[in-house]
């Protein structure tokens, strides 16, 4: 009589990670705190601007996690991302994780005025038809960017990280204000002084006569003698945080601060931070930051440990909220 019992096959989950050209220094790090070596993969860029990527390396059934943060060359480097994801699905990568802790056009995500796109929402449509299972950001500019996806986004904070910078400094709270460069970055700074209790808040109130320029028109709140904090989610040019400094000094701040998750620096930002009165400018690694020797008033913390810690959970399909005590929920 024939044997009737079944045949079970069983197959190990594999995580791999690769990294894309934008932030290689972060992805290297990731790696390290996983205790694993980065995927290899050639990338390259024909004389016409064409983007070429091809893993050398066996993917076929591994979760992989692609880091890439887009900065400096951002549509090239979106372009890569997307080539990269498509070349992992056409490869049998059993899932696809786009590792994006800068989310690219996250700033565009309404519409301000008449015969405007809402390009956050087309880099999701994109994101998508490249074959992306997931995507893991950090410190959206909305929290609505999360509706625009139909597949499961994880997000990220480094709001915990900034604040336990300044606790470790030795401040006493009491002395700390945390103050949000308009009106819709107050519930970032909430989060940010529940770390610091006993801190206070303060608002500025700015107009942006065009894109990339920011005037401050209203102070609400008390920094006299105290240390103000300035909280963004992102710096590009520094127009918005210099003028932010300058009113808070004006207003009888002892010290200013300002923090945030992202450092684009986009020309003229590093001279102008040289310039401010400003006591420091603290933000992460999630993107790629050169300074020169006379950038010594920014201090980059690392988010590799976060970035690590989520991508772990998510291969072993453990909860990401709990890993912030769910933080990384509240807008």
């Amino acid at each position: 009589m024939a044997d009737s019992s079944c045949c079970v096959i069983a197959t190990q989950k594999r995580l791999m990670l690769v990294a894309g050209r934008s932030n290689p220094a972060l992805a290297e790090k990731i790696a390290d705190k996983l205790d694993i070596t980065l995927g290899k993969v050639l990338l390259k860029t024909f004389a016409n601007g064409e983007i070429y990527a091809r893993y050398e390396e066996n993917i076929r059934g591994a979760d992989l996690f692609i880091v890439q943060s887009p900065s400096d060359r951002l549509n090239d480097e979106v372009m890569e991302l997307l080539i990269l994801i498509q070349a992992a699905k056409l490869a049998s990568a059993r899932r696809v994780t786009a590792v994006t802790p800068y989310y690219p056009y996250a700033r565009q995500d309404k519409k301000s005025a008449a015969r405007e796109p809402i390009t956050a929402r087309l880099m999701a449509t994109l994101l998508e038809a490249a074959g992306a299972d997931r995507v893991l950001t950090m410190d959206l500019h909305q929290g609505q960017i999360q509706g625009f996806f139909e597949i499961p986004v994880d997000h990220m904070t480094a709001v915990p990280m900034l604040a336990d910078y300044f606790r470790f400094k030795g401040f006493d709270p009491a002395d700390l204000v945390g103050v949000s460069a308009d009106a819709g970055g107050v519930k970032l700074v909430k989060r940010f002084i529940n770390h610091l209790p006993g801190a206070d808040l303060a608002v500025l109130t700015k107009m942006r006569p065009e894109h990339n320029r920011a005037e401050t028109m209203h102070f609400i709140g008390n920094v006299q003698g105290k240390v103000a904090i300035v909280v963004d989610d992102m710096i590009d040019t520094a127009g918005s945080i210099t003028n932010a400094v300058d009113t808070l000094y004006q207003n009888g701040a002892r010290e200013v601060y300002v923090v945030a998750t992202h450092g684009i620096f986009s020309p003229p930002a590093l001279e102008r931070i040289a310039a401010s009165p400003v006591k420091e400018v603290v933000v992460t690694d999630t993107l790629t930051v050169e300074l020169g020797p006379a950038d010594d008033k920014i201090k980059i913390l690392s988010v590799a440990d976060t970035l690590a810690a989520t991508i772990r959970n998510v291969f072993e399909d453990k909860s990401v909220s709990e890993l912030f005590a769910g933080e990384n929920q509240l807008f």
